[in-house]
């Protein structure tokens, strides 16, 4: 019943502006990642569009974010479900400097900011999973897919795909997925601004990637 009266307070709440990508950069000054940002209004994944755009000269921390995935994934090659505005789907490119044998570092420190800004800006507690899942209780909320190109010598390139279930109500989610999906909207019985969560996960992560990369 608690999730069926969710639900409808959810629905029957305006929807929240789009993404702003010069606000996101503003927001961050002059962080590493997020020193330039896209926003894509639909796209089939970000990791496929960033690697399509990956050249020597692009710069680490660009961020693509997309309003909608048509064909998110996630490890294994398992498919995403990336509801139009009610999440944050987006892809950051990085340039490690650490062995490429040591990329699955990669993975665990995205998942772990993941739930350190969840902490912090809404005040519950997730649980990673490992490799690359964030859950609330039981139900998860986050996946995360780190590709990785080789480069020149030692060097290559990370692609470090992030999805965030954020406002989708219980019924957004396909039927096979609502015993074990979750958003945080769910968690917290409301909904969550993208625009200020997304802001401050990037501000976490170009924070802690300093220190660990």
């Amino acid at each position: 019943m608690k999730e069926q009266v969710q639900v409808k307070k959810f629905l029957d709440s305006p929807p929240l502006e789009r993404l702003i990508p010069e606000a996101l950069q503003e927001s961050l000054g002059t962080a590493v990642i997020g020193r330039r940002i896209i926003v894509l209004e639909s796209t089939r994944s970000t990791n496929d569009f960033l690697r399509q755009m990956l050249t020597p000269d692009l710069p680490e921390g660009f961020v693509v974010f997309a309003e909608h995935q048509t064909a998110g994934r996630g490890q294994r090659g398992n498919r995403w479900d990336s509801a139009a505005h009610q999440g944050l789907w987006f892809s950051i490119l990085l340039r490690p400097k650490i062995p490429l044998a040591d990329s699955a570092r990669l993975t665990s420190w995205v998942a772990a900011a993941v739930a350190e800004t969840i902490r912090q800006q809404l005040s519950v507690v997730p649980l990673v999973k490992p490799p690359n899942d964030v859950y609330i209780g039981t139900r998860k909320v986050c996946g995360v897919l780190v590709e990785t190109k080789a480069g020149a010598g030692a060097a290559f390139a990370a692609i470090a795909g992030i999805g965030i279930n954020i406002n989708q109500p219980l019924e957004a989610f396909p039927e096979t997925l609502r015993e074990r999906a979750g958003s945080l909207a769910m968690a917290v019985g409301g909904p969550v601004d993208r625009q200020t969560f997304a802001v401050a996960l990037l501000r976490e992560l170009d924070r802690s990637y300093a220190v660990k990369f």
